[in-house]
């Protein structure tokens, strides 16, 4: 007796982030999906792209299984073809589709999207800028999607809490570097680090027993546009922190920018609950920084 097995759309493993869809879509015969409106509520943004390859696999996500295999078919049917809005959910045509959430999602339906736009924006994520790719959607619909560059943590510190941020993040898919006390060629008591970039979608934290080696540190990461700044450290140690710190010139305004005590949880007594913490803290943080909300 043959087993016939039904095709499912796969998911490429570790490609399902907000940047994912639009590197794929820079290859010949991807398909790009868009969700360019939003009746009601829905898991996903305004703006969440899933590209759907030739041999109809699944870069992006947009839901739990079911809108990802309508919209593989929906590619398919429509290679050949212009962009076009599809309506799925409620008010949709499509009387045997539904959503459970019971929303109504329009999707811009791309078979062939614009490779060089797809590039050009890609080639501005990697340079860690912002990036805009127009769509073809209707008045009223999202005209055009825009994206910001990966966040990225840039750890300072020593101990335990250190190597457990820096083991849970990439865990998370998060890039990170980390610098660490006892590596004389990373820091130098006293002296602000040389040669690491850091923009605005990077959150510096520093992890140190020792407190004495964060005032350069901190006075350096004040110079920088890092959305976080965060420091771990008692109650003690943090007025003192803010006392140098003023003392050597730094603003009101600049000791506000530090996130101290560091993470959600005020009083992390181990070093993964920490790590959480901070993490937790920080996509938050970055979170709000989309621009599609």
């Amino acid at each position: 007796m043959l087993l016939m097995a039904t095709l499912e759309p796969m998911t490429r493993p570790g490609r399902t982030d907000d940047r994912a869809a639009l590197r794929a879509a820079r290859e010949p015969g991807v398909g790009l999906c868009t969700i360019v409106g939003i009746e009601g509520s829905f898991s996903r943004r305004l703006g969440a792209q899933l590209a759907v390859h030739p041999d109809g696999a699944i870069t992006g996500s947009l839901a739990d299984g079911c809108l990802e295999k309508q919209l593989a078919s929906e590619i398919a049917q429509a290679r050949g073809s212009g962009p076009a809005v599809r309506r799925f959910g409620a008010g949709s045509p499509l009387i045997d589709f539904r959503l459970p959430c019971g929303s109504g999602l329009d999707i811009l339906i791309d078979p062939s999207p614009d490779r060089a736009a797809c590039r050009e924006a890609a080639d501005r994520l990697d340079a860690r800028g912002p990036a805009v790719l127009p769509l073809a959607a209707g008045q009223g619909l999202l005209q055009e999607r825009r994206y910001i560059p990966a966040m990225r943590l840039a750890l300072f510190g020593e101990g335990p809490e250190l190597e457990a941020l820096a083991t849970l993040a990439p865990a998370a898919g998060i890039e990170v570097e980390a610098y660490r006390k006892d590596d004389p060629s990373a820091l130098s008591l006293g002296r602000r680090p040389a040669g690491i970039a850091v923009d605005a979608w990077t959150a510096v934290i520093l992890l140190f027993h020792d407190h004495e080696w964060e005032q350069a540190l901190l006075e350096w990461a004040l110079d920088t546009p890092a959305f976080h700044i965060g420091a771990q450290g008692g109650a003690e140690a943090r007025e003192m922190r803010l006392e140098r710190l003023a003392d050597g010139g730094a603003t009101p305004a600049q000791l506000a920018r530090i996130s101290s005590p560091v993470g959600l949880i005020q009083r992390s007594r181990e070093p993964s609950v920490l790590a959480l913490s901070v993490l937790a803290q920080v996509v938050g943080e970055y979170e709000a920084l989309h621009p599609h909300g």
